[in-house]
C-alpha cells in the first residue's frame, strides 16, 4: 500500500502563513478546528481551475493538482479545488504537522466512488475531516452511535450505519444527506488514480459548470454558472441574497472570490459563458 508524503516543511510553513496558524501549532483537536475554519475563509472550493486545466492540457494526467502544486496555486492565484484535490492537499499539510490518518472515497446517494474525505486518529477518537465539502468542523465517528456536532454553519448529524459506514447529515440544508463516509483507508496509487479519471470528458464532476465557495466575512457565498442570469449569492443566517453580475463577470468574481480572474475567464469562455 503506497502512503501519501507529508508536505515539505518549507511549503507547509508558507502554507499556515497564508493561513494564520503558527507553524508550531500541535496536532490537536483545536488545532484542526482551526485548520478547517482559516482553509475555509482562505482556499474556496471551486470549479473553475479544473475546467480551465481541462482545456489546457489535452493529455489526462496532466490535469490534477496534488499536495505542493495544489499550494503553489492556491498562494499565487486564489484557486481551490474540488474534494479529490482540495482533500489530499489539506491531508499532506496535517502529516507534515504531525497528524495520523488516512484518505477514503467514499459515495453520495447513488453516485459510487464520487466523494473523498479524511479521517484523522486523535486522543483515542477518529474524526472524519473534510475540506472537499466543505465540513465545517472535524466529526467524531464512532461505531453503533450517533453523534452531533455544532459548527458555525451547520449542525451536523453523524449516524452510524455499521459495516465502517456513516451517513453525515447537515441541517439546515435543503441536501441533508452530505454522503456516506466509507470508512476504509485508500492508498496513494488509487487516489491519484481515482482524481486523474475525474478529468475524464462527460464523466468527471465539475466539468460542464464554474462553481465557486467560500467564507467570506463571515458569510457563505456562492456562485453557480448553471444558474442564469448570472449572479453570486450570499448566505446570512440562513437567507439568500443575490447580486447580480452586471458588467465584467470574470472580474467581479475575481474581486469578490480573490481568484485570478484570467483562470476565471478561461473556464467562462470553455463553457461558452461572457467572461464580460
Amino acid at each position: 500500500m503506497t502512503e501519501t508524503k507529508p508536505l515539505s516543511k518549507a511549503m507547509s510553513q508558507k502554507v499556515l502563513k497564508r493561513l494564520g496558524v503558527p507553524h508550531s501549532a500541535p496536532p490537536t483537536l483545536k488545532t484542526l478546528e482551526k485548520l478547517i475554519h482559516q482553509y475555509t475563509h482562505v482556499v474556496p472550493w471551486e470549479s473553475a481551475s479544473r475546467i480551465a486545466r481541462r482545456d489546457q492540457y489535452k493529455k489526462l494526467e496532466k490535469c490534477p493538482v496534488l499536495g505542493k502544486k495544489f499550494w503553489d496555486n492556491a498562494l499565487e492565484y486564489g484557486t481551490g479545488g474540488t474534494c479529490y484535490e482540495s482533500n489530499y492537499a489539506f491531508y499532506s499539510l496535517l502529516l507534515q504537522m504531525g497528524y495520523e490518518g488516512y484518505l477514503t472515497i467514499n459515495n453520495m446517494g447513488d453516485s459510487i466512488g464520487c466523494h473523498t474525505a479524511i479521517v484523522v486518529f486523535l486522543d483515542d477518537e477518529k474524526y472524519l475531516v473534510d475540506v472537499g465539502l466543505p465540513i465545517f468542523a472535524p466529526l467524531p465517528l464512532r461505531k453503533k452511535e450517533t453523534v452531533t456536532v455544532e459548527s458555525e454553519f451547520f449542525t451536523y448529524t453523524v449516524e452510524s450505519l455499521g459495516y465502517n459506514k456513516f451517513d453525515i447529515w447537515r441541517d439546515p440544508h435543503p441536501n441533508r444527506n452530505a454522503f456516506t463516509l466509507i470508512d476504509k483507508p485508500v492508498d496513494d496509487d488509487r487516489y491519484r488514480q481515482a482524481t486523474t479519471k475525474d478529468y475524464i470528458p462527460d464523466s468527471g464532476l465539475f466539468l460542464d459548470k464554474v462553481v465557486i465557495n467560500k467564507v467570506i466575512a463571515g458569510n457563505l457565498w456562492r456562485f453557480n454558472s448553471r444558474d442564469l442570469p448570472l449572479h453570486m449569492e450570499k448566505f446570512v443566517d440562513g437567507i439568500r441574497h443575490d447580486y447580480a453580475l452586471t458588467h465584467d463577470h470574470a472580474d467581479q468574481l475575481a474581486k469578490k472570490f480573490q481568484i485570478d480572474r484570467d483562470i476565471l475567464a478561461s473556464a467562462l469562455e470553455v463553457l461558452g459563458l461572457p467572461s464580460e
